[in-house]
């Protein structure tokens, strides 16, 4: 459906992956969504996840961390468990955003579980989506892109039956100081919440944070208004649709930034404040 780099052949991806692991790639849930220039689809075959993988590994990897794999892909165990959706541009033939889309309804292994204790998070009612791995090809960093995935979200949420979305939001930085900063700035705005007792585990705590908290109480500290620009565009969609972040962030060293364990019920998911993809 779409073009791949012509260096890297379909041979060589399937070695480095493993010649049985994924090669009967299908989506869980299959659907498309077609635009006039662009394509809002799920996955469905080795050579669509593929496309994702490697792209994943482009822009997380080489792109933000200058490293590279030998196998050319962004994998862990949990993506033969996922959908994943991906927006391609007709006009190009190309891949240009892709999302990892994990549900309860065939997994019961998380991610985010990795980074947080999240127990009451599990024991929600009704069906649990795990959304992660968002990326965006450089050309196409806008809200149109984000409006798109979030049409293929929604498409997703009301195939499943999806009762609430959860997953790790990412923030490039660790420097203490924007840490404590960013925290308050959300708190400020009534972003966050402790309903769900969530926060990370040992190896995942950002250092001094709880102590930087006590010593320094909410109402001796204004979050800078500088703050809010460094809130990713997906985060901030997220937040705008009424989404809140759980607890204390947890600090991801070998991507360099910090996780925030967003959680949105799909009850109250305000669907007019998502900006809608034009057509053209």
């Amino acid at each position: 459906m779409f073009s791949m780099n012509p260096k890297t052949s379909m041979a060589t991806i399937v070695n480095k992956l493993g010649k049985n692991r994924m090669k009967n790639f299908r989506a869980h849930i299959p659907f498309l969504i077609e635009k006039k220039n662009f394509i809002i689809k799920t996955a469905d075959s080795k050579e669509e996840l593929y496309a994702a993988l490697k792209m994943r590994h482009d822009i997380f990897l080489e792109e933000l961390l200058k490293k590279r794999r030998r196998s050319g892909m962004d994998m862990d165990k949990f993506d033969k468990l996922c959908d994943h959706l991906i927006i391609i541009d007709k006009r190009t033939n190309t891949m240009i955003g892709t999302y990892r889309l994990q549900s309860s309804l065939f997994t019961k292994k998380w991610y985010t579980a990795t980074e947080f204790h999240m127990k009451h998070i599990k024991k929600l009612p009704g069906t649990k989506l795990e959304l992660g791995r968002a990326c965006v090809h450089p050309d196409h960093r806008n809200g149109i892109t984000i409006a798109l995935l979030w049409e293929g979200i929604t498409a997703y949420i009301e195939a499943s039956g999806t009762n609430y979305l959860f997953g790790c939001s990412s923030i490039k930085t660790t420097n203490r100081d924007e840490i404590k900063q960013i925290y308050y700035y959300l708190n400020q705005n009534n972003h966050l919440s402790h309903e769900h007792r969530v926060r990370p585990r040992g190896k995942y705590l950002v250092p001094g944070m709880r102590r930087q908290l006590r010593a320094q109480p909410q109402a001796e500290i204004m979050a800078n208004v500088t703050m809010k620009d460094m809130i990713p565009s997906l985060l901030a969609s997220y937040l705008r649709v009424g989404a809140k972040v759980c607890g204390s962030p947890a600090l991801d060293r070998n991507f360099k930034c910090i996780d925030f364990l967003t959680l949105l019920d799909v009850s109250s998911l305000q669907t007019q404040r998502i900006r809608k993809p034009r057509d053209s």
